[in-house]
């Protein structure tokens, strides 16, 4: 029986991503790994996030998305562009009963957050 996920992004930088996950989204460092860190763990409440360096995977940085579903969008929004996240779109109510926006690392990886708006 499945219980729970990680998404693993990669990344060029694993320290300048570390640094922009913690300081512009937020995330809590749950650990390093390697020397110099090239594999890092992350979470928030009860999202976890992992980040690989390029250079200890075969994929490419900048492929990965996520969707991240939260108690309150715009809150979120309104803190994301306060702590300097590049933000790809403001929150709007979209027909698949989300409300959402989606932001970007450096590497182009994305997060896409919403609430639920309706019964789906």
């Amino acid at each position: 029986m499945m219980r729970s996920s990680t998404t693993v992004f990669t990344v060029s930088d694993a320290a300048a991503a570390l640094a922009y996950y913690r300081d512009r989204l937020g995330f809590d460092v749950d650990f390093e790994y390697g020397t110099p860190t090239f594999y890092v763990g992350l979470c928030s409440g009860e999202v976890s996030l992992h980040l690989v360096a390029a250079s200890q995977s075969p994929r490419p940085p900048g492929h990965g998305a996520v969707c991240i579903f939260v108690d309150d969008v715009d809150a979120l929004h309104a803190d994301l562009v306060r702590r300097g996240a590049r933000i790809l779109n403001p929150p709007e109510d979209r027909d698949y009963g989300l409300r959402d926006f989606a932001i970007a690392d450096a590497d182009g990886n994305m997060i896409f957050f919403g609430t639920e708006t309706k019964q789906r």
